[in-house]
């Protein structure tokens, strides 16, 4: 009885096998969608066949989907990797195979918890998401940023202060998955210039460094900016824009090795913050004046000695609190050498747009770290708090 069995379920799993291959070979499935079709745990689930209306065709869409999750907040062992049911556009949305996927330090703090704030569960992370429209082929990056649209907020380019505002990966569920849904209107197409990977290492980070350096901080040409964290991604992108716009860039970092990387994206001065004392060496090296701009986002490890550093007049802008969310500071020494105190939280769609022209012609480089097989996302992150990466590390799918 035990024998018949067996064989009767070796029996149903190739008939399951043939059925999926002649499947894909009357629908012209490609290789990598007859792949997932035949392997997934083994079993053959029958793709949803949907009407592409508006190009005269149909495209494939599997009824489940590889993901990364977690289900209650925790450490990097709460990342599951799994099948979730395939996400399915509604109106004025967007279905985007994901190719790659940039990890950010929002994934770690989302999966961590923050106080008062509740996301939906189970949640895929994700702010950074490269791919292709499922519909057409077309390559594309999903802006991070979700927003009305129609408030004054987001017409004045001031997207992140709307009340809708949300960021994939974050309110949404994002990229750490096979497939990403969004508004049709956050669909950026992209050239073939950079791979995918490397177009995914761009959006938010570039997006930051803009705003914080452009928008609030209006560094000039000929200013000096201390940049902190150089091999994070937003440090990397900060340092090139920085020379672009024509200032004298300072960073800090750890290692000969990331200290020759900060060097060869144009930062001029290179303090290691390990074998020296920042602020007392930025002292040193503006001749006692200070910076006009420092680009801040560790928090307490560094707050202080960040305002320590400006100038006269100068302007220190954060956008983060990797080492922890509580500062301190001597007020007095705030207002008599008349500093400003700058936040940032992303940026408008208008900015994207405008960093993203530079990092097409080649302005920006975006900086990849080390790329992950999607499956290995707890790695990717542990990389990350382990303060490991130079550039953005990447997961492919």
């Amino acid at each position: 009885m035990a024998i018949n069995t067996i064989e009767r379920a070796k029996f149903v799993a190739r008939r399951e096998q043939i059925d999926a291959q002649r499947f894909a070979q009357t629908t012209g499935m490609n290789r990598a969608i007859q792949h997932t079709v035949l392997q997934r745990n083994n079993r053959w689930h029958p793709p949803i066949i949907q009407p592409d209306l508006a190009y005269g065709r149909s495209f494939c869409m599997m009824e489940t989907m590889k993901a990364i999750v977690f289900k209650e907040h925790g450490g990097v062992d709460k990342l599951i990797y799994t099948d979730i049911p395939t996400p399915k556009p509604g109106p004025r949305e967007v279905l985007v195979r994901v190719r790659a996927c940039a990890l950010n330090h929002l994934d770690i703090w989302v999966r961590q918890g923050m106080p008062g704030v509740r996301i939906p569960m189970p949640h895929v992370l994700g702010c950074d998401t490269a791919g292709v429209v499922e519909k057409t082929g077309q390559k594309v990056l999903i802006a991070p940023g979700i927003s009305c649209g129609q408030c004054g907020y987001c017409k004045d380019g001031w997207d992140s202060l709307c009340d809708q505002y949300k960021i994939m990966g974050f309110q949404v569920n994002g990229g750490y998955a096979e497939f990403a849904v969004c508004p049709a209107q956050n669909i950026i197409p992209i050239s073939d210039r950079w791979t995918f990977e490397e177009w995914a290492a761009a959006p938010l980070v570039s997006l930051t460094a803009w705003h914080m350096l452009m928008t609030r901080a209006t560094l000039q040409a000929g200013e000096t900016v201390l940049v902190h964290a150089a091999g994070s991604g937003v440090g990397t992108a900060a340092i090139q824009l920085a020379k672009w716009r024509g200032a004298r860039v300072i960073t800090t970092t750890s290692g000969a090795e990331k200290i020759a990387f900060a060097k060869s994206l144009g930062a001029d001065e290179v303090i290691d913050y390990t074998k020296e004392d920042f602020s007392k060496v930025v002292r040193h090296l503006t001749a006692g004046k200070g910076v006009d701009v420092v680009l801040e986002h560790i928090g307490p490890e560094t707050w202080e000695k960040s305002l320590a550093s400006l100038a006269k007049k100068g302007r220190l802008v954060t956008c983060g609190a990797t080492s922890g969310p509580t500062v301190t500071m001597d007020l007095r020494f705030l207002f008599v050498r008349q500093l400003s105190v700058l936040g940032c939280y992303m940026g408008g769609r208008k900015e994207l747009n405008e960093v993203l022209k530079l990092v097409q012609a080649g302005k920006i480089k975006p900086v990849v770290d080390k790329v992950y097989p999607l499956a290995e996302a707890a790695a990717a992150q542990q990389r990350m708090l382990d303060r490991k990466n130079f550039g953005k590390i990447i997961l492919k799918i």
